[in-house]
């Protein structure tokens, strides 16, 4: 099996141990300089996230592909706030300017409407729905030879046909994740690739095998598997511990995610419900899974943490390997730093035994 991991990149330094919310406007020196970073340590690509009011992602990528020579780029999108003809060209166009196969699309539904962003559909089901038609549209833009139509509840196309297609068939995958079965049901009908986030063993195993039927009920090919988790080292299971413990207190103080910031109390997606509820159950669960970072920010994203030794970890990781997980996204609370450390301690290690496993297995 061959292991893909992605990292994640943002218009300047940040991370939840920073002070504030995301500061406004552009470091390039610094997102030059991580991109590359991550292109050195061995990532296969980045996360280029998307929000409200937020840089434009496909840009960004534009921008860093000029910077790199073979980094992807996993590119969020939300489905439904451009015309999916329009994105299907932008992605393909950046496809080529890129050098090819670098691009993958990452769709977001959301966890509510963006009205600021001109959303207004705010019934999550329908999203969800809109999403599905969306990524039909922008498939068969990549693909069709002859002009389609498509008459659907939420666009109609009219004899369409692009020119402009990716470089090679398929070389624009699509990702997608969602914990629920409104998202299950649209991501193994359009995806590649379902990403989730870091739970513990048994609850990740659950919702791969719900993946799977899920697929089978459809009656198409399930996605691969990627897991969404962060990473804390140290030379030694105290200094991880420690350094993890020292990470929390810095979250904690931090007004972003104290009550009255602007990340408190916000309304919680399905996979969030999922993390909160591991935790509840523990604060460590299996070999180094550590849920206090997903507690202390709501569990918005990929908050939970794998704490250990360099071997720990890759290990921690390799048990996700076993229940069929093919990526994993990993980004640190140090981003710059981390970045290197992973790619010389985690990423090698884990690729080494994923592939000697998969030769004892042949």
């Amino acid at each position: 099996m061959s292991i893909e991991f992605v990292g994640m990149v943002f218009p300047r330094a940040w991370s939840e141990t920073q002070g504030g919310e995301r500061q406004p406007g552009f470091d390039l020196e610094f997102l030059r300089f991580h991109a590359r970073a991550h292109e050195q340590a061995g990532f296969d690509r980045v996360l280029i996230a998307s929000g409200p009011g937020s840089p434009d992602s496909l840009h960004i990528a534009a921008y860093l592909a000029q910077h790199t020579e073979r980094l992807g780029f996993m590119v969020a999108h939300r489905p439904g706030l451009v015309a999916p003809t329009l994105a299907a060209r932008s992605f393909a166009t950046l496809d080529h300017l890129s050098g090819g196969g670098r691009l993958r699309l990452h769709a977001i539904t959301g966890i509510t409407a963006e009205p600021q962003e001109g959303d207004t559909l705010v019934d999550k089901s329908e999203r969800y729905a809109r999403t599905a038609e969306y990524l039909q549209i922008v498939r068969q833009t990549w693909t069709a030879a002859e002009p389609f139509s498509f008459e659907g509840r939420y666009f109609s196309v009219k004899d369409s046909v692009s020119p402009i297609k990716p470089v090679r068939p398929g070389s624009i995958e699509i990702s997608f994740g969602g914990a629920s079965d409104a998202a299950y049901g649209v991501g193994v009908r359009h995806a590649d690739l379902y990403a989730i986030w870091g739970e513990p063993l048994a609850d990740a195993k659950q919702q791969i095998a719900r993946i799977r039927a899920s697929a089978a009920e459809a009656g198409v090919a399930a996605p691969r598997i990627s897991l969404s988790v962060r990473l804390i080292l140290g030379a030694t299971e105290e200094q991880a511990w420690e350094r993890a413990h020292g990470i929390l207190a810095k979250i904690q103080q931090n007004p972003q995610f104290q009550p009255g910031g602007p990340r408190h109390g916000r309304q919680k997606a399905v996979a969030s419900e999922r993390l909160l509820a591991a935790a509840a159950r523990g604060d460590r669960h299996d070999r180094a899974l550590w849920m206090p970072t997903a507690t202390a920010v709501g569990a918005y994203g990929d908050t939970t943490a794998l704490v250990g030794t360099p071997d720990t970890v890759a290990q921690a990781l390799l048990d996700y390997v076993d229940l069929g997980v093919s990526t994993f996204l990993n980004r640190g609370y140090d981003p710059l730093y981390d970045t290197v450390d992973y790619g010389r301690w985690v990423i090698p290690a884990v690729r080494a035994e994923a592939e000697r496993r998969a030769r004892t297995a042949a």
